[in-house]
């Protein structure tokens, strides 16, 4: 009996340390002071074509939690019912991001308003235990981003959302708990938090058996349930409603292979899902690397998505391969983007099947 209590605190003790270490969240945003939507650096991007005007600043509780005021900038599209996406970031990242600021850029530039959240526990909002839950509490701020919206005079059917990393885990949960939300754009979302959990602990040199064991001190000492919820679980939930997946090829920190769950869940709740992934890109590079490509997708995701007229239903299920060059067959952006002053030059390499 001795023995199996020691090794039951032991293997308790160690799941701690792990997800003390894997868990915890960075408020600071480093080097992004400097950015708001009127000015900001993305490196190797010339930013002044995607500045936006002076933002509306917003602060608003997440669903159900008064206690967690989420922090907010609205800019606004010239039209005055012009849709809203609601944007979230990654880790350690903030709304202050300038690949955050680039990506609402783009889409103000076509017609759509934007309101960028710093999540809970990341840049000015609420700093409640230092710690990200996996997107199952911080799906609620989304859905407080919502709510304000809605309070705005948004009308739901005029509101989607767009993450990057963790972010696009956020909103895909998001959409999941909440039918009113239009559309969704995720770039870069894992699937399952387990099997994550699992990839995490691999990546960092930990033993994959320490998995559950970080769960469980999750729920026992910080109160998260980071498994209660997950991206792959809100395919299931779309309901018809679109959503935009894409995922580099080689990104590093996530499997590229979460891009094929994905897609396979909402085919497997007979949905139809555009799927977009970048060959030769790391995690979040599509953006920076095909900047060009990834704004007009964007726009011509978001603004029928958003255009409050439900879109005829699609007999069969959708993994997007863009528009092709007449030149060489390749997908556009591979033929435009070599001559792009926007980014480093870099040989263009695009693949469109998910």
């Amino acid at each position: 009996m001795g023995v199996i209590v020691v090794a039951a605190v032991g293997y308790f003790g160690a799941s701690a340390y792990v997800y003390d270490q894997l868990s915890r969240a960075d408020a600071e945003c480093p080097g992004t002071a400097a950015n708001d939507p009127t000015s900001f650096a993305v490196e190797g991007i010339d930013t002044v074509p995607y500045r936006m005007p002076a933002p509306q600043t917003a602060t608003f509780p997440a669903r159900g939690d008064p206690d967690i005021a989420i922090a907010a900038w609205w800019v606004r599209a010239a039209s005055p019912d012009a849709p809203t996406v609601i944007l979230v970031h990654g880790l350690d990242g903030c709304r202050r991001s300038g690949t955050n600021l680039l990506a609402a850029g783009m889409l103000h530039r076509h017609g759509i308003s934007v309101l960028l959240i710093d999540l809970r526990d990341h840049g000015d909002s609420t700093i409640e235990d230092g710690r990200f839950a996996g997107g199952t509490d911080e799906y609620l701020d989304v859905l407080g981003a919502f709510d304000w919206l809605r309070a705005q005079g948004v009308p739901a059917a005029r509101i989607g959302v767009l993450g990057f990393s963790l972010g696009a885990a956020v909103v895909m949960i998001a959409v999941g708990e909440e039918q009113g939300i239009a559309a969704v754009w995720a770039d870069s979302s894992f699937a399952d938090i387990r099997e994550s959990i699992r990839d995490e602990l691999i990546r960092t040199g930990y033993p994959t058996f320490l998995a559950e064991g970080g769960i469980l001190v999750g729920r026992v000492l910080v109160g998260d349930d980071i498994a209660a919820r997950s991206p792959l679980e809100a395919t299931a939930k779309l309901n018809g409603r679109p959503i935009f997946l894409t995922m580099g090829s080689a990104d590093e920190r996530l499997s590229p292979r979460y891009l094929d769950t994905l897609v396979a869940g909402v085919r497997a709740a007979g949905g139809s899902v555009e799927a977009w992934r970048v060959e030769g890109a790391g995690h979040t590079q599509a953006l920076t690397l095909h900047p060009d490509e990834y704004e007009r997708r964007m726009a011509e995701f978001f603004g029928p998505a958003l255009s409050g007229v439900p879109a005829a239903s699609d007999k069969h299920p959708r993994t997007s391969t863009g528009p092709t060059s007449k030149r060489q067959g390749m997908p556009s952006s591979c033929s435009t983007r070599a001559a792009s002053s926007r980014r480093p030059t870099l040989p263009p390499r695009c693949s469109w099947d998910a």
